[in-house]
């Protein structure tokens, strides 16, 4: 897997030559805020300005977002930008004080959902919207042991990285966590589903004989971060595991939800499964710091019975507005269908690519969500990370903006903001065939 030491993929590594006012950036950037925090690219790029699609550096250059899900309906929409201004200039307040603003949001984001999960709690983030079903989860079933993929990434908190495999744990694999290979169907043969089935069920067994028992299986829907895989149904028996077990499903939707992958609203959608907690992050707000946890309202009143919560900033009055005029934008533009129909254009265009370049393995997705599998030998399927990274830093160089995924690094994370049209996708299909036909030459 090609990572540099932190763990991140398709991060800066300080030996890439920068102009001197990008590296005096850098080292200020440096000194100020420390080592912790990574950038993109061999070339870092200094963003001051983004509209729609696009993003623009300091220089006026122009890139292609197709990688940025956080504002999932285009950058600066002004629809939301408005709303949030003009909320901004009346009031800004918490939930403590009665209000019509988030009712009317979360009877409008309930109805999106299935009838049984009937309560929303606001948050900040999607950390924290995992880390308050963490609690409601072990609080309602009485155990701790958690169940997650092997290369998942469900937030930052303490509690939720130490169930985020892609962040090392946060720094050791608890006893209490089990995980479980993502469903590869590039790599596997036979009833992938029934085998992450049987795999949750081991590890179930595990969970009981160690004492910790079962308290969820937490599953982004889409399976970015373990390499992207979309075939649906995929969930379904090993949703069905936990929850005979007696155990939750806590479906993240940070990455998954909001149309991303088209046709319908949420990931779990595509699996035919129902769950007990979804988790909603990063594209709820369009960029702004909203995020919540919607449930069975029988837990959260079992929760709410000897646990107290509150989030000063979750569920005020400008990230309601920030988040209703979100869904304003996806239900008045028609995004889910978007999603759907250039998405489809998309995949029809990198498998044309796929015909004509033997290091594609595998181009996957559903909506605009899609995944392309790069491999040094297309019969014994061997991962390319180093070919990746190349193609990532390459269309860095023609102001297009995507990274990588999966456990082996090698493939290609596209995500670009719902309002894509057709001629967004031929713009990078033709960058990416040009890069490689520069490798073959």
């Amino acid at each position: 897997m090609t990572r540099d030491s932190s763990g991140m993929l398709n991060a800066y590594s300080g030996a890439g030559d920068v102009d001197q006012a990008t590296a005096a950036l850098i080292e200020r950037r440096r000194s100020l805020l420390g080592p912790a925090y990574r950038l993109f690219y061999e070339q870092p790029i200094h963003m001051v300005r983004g509209e729609g699609p696009w993003l623009f550096d300091a220089k006026g250059d122009r890139y292609l977002d197709a990688y940025n899900n956080v504002v999932s309906v285009g950058h600066c929409h002004p629809h939301i930008v408005g709303a949030i201004a003009r909320q901004a200039s009346v009031l800004n307040t918490h939930t403590r004080y009665l209000g019509d603003l988030i009712l009317t949001y979360a009877e409008r984001i309930l109805a999106t959902v299935p009838d049984s999960l009937g309560n929303i709690m606001f948050t900040c983030t999607g950390s924290e919207a995992n880390d308050l079903a963490l609690r409601a989860a072990r609080h309602c079933t009485g155990a701790r042991g958690i169940i997650v993929t092997q290369l998942a990434y469900h937030g930052v908190t303490q509690a939720v990285s130490e169930v985020s495999p892609s962040l090392g744990f946060g720094g050791e694999q608890p006893p209490y966590v089990r995980t479980i290979a993502a469903p590869d169907t590039y790599r596997s043969v036979g009833d992938v589903a029934g085998a992450l089935a049987g795999q949750t069920r081991a590890a179930i067994a595990d969970l009981k004989a160690a004492g910790h028992g079962v308290a969820a299986i937490l599953c982004d829907t889409i399976f970015s971060s373990d390499g992207l895989f979309t075939a649906r149904g995929l969930l379904d028996g090993a949703v069905a595991a936990v929850q005979a077990a007696g155990g939750l499903y806590i479906a993240d939707e940070v990455q998954a939800g909001f149309g991303r992958t088209g046709g319908t609203m949420w990931g779990f959608e595509r699996h035919g499964v129902t769950p007990d907690i979804v988790t909603l992050g990063k594209p709820m707000g369009n960029g702004h710091p909203v995020a919540a946890a919607i449930m069975r309202p029988e837990l959260l009143a079992q929760f709410g019975e000897s646990s107290r919560y509150f989030n000063t900033f979750g569920g005020n009055t400008v990230s309601c507005a920030a988040a209703s005029a979100t869904l304003d934008v996806i239900e008045r533009e028609g995004l889910l269908a978007n999603a759907d129909g250039v998405g489809a254009y998309f995949k029809e265009r990198l498998g044309a690519l796929m015909a004509q370049h033997e290091c594609i393995g595998d181009v996957r997705g559903a909506g605009l969500f899609l995944g392309l599998e790069l491999v040094s030998d297309r019969q014994g399927k061997v991962a390319d990370a180093g070919l990746a990274q190349r193609i990532v830093n390459g269309l860095r160089e023609k102001r297009i903006l995507i990274s990588t995924t999966g456990i082996y690094g090698n493939v290609l994370k596209i995500r670009p903001p719902l309002i894509w049209g057709t001629e967004h996708v031929d713009m990078f299909v033709d960058a990416l065939n040009m890069l490689l036909r520069e490798r073959q030459a």
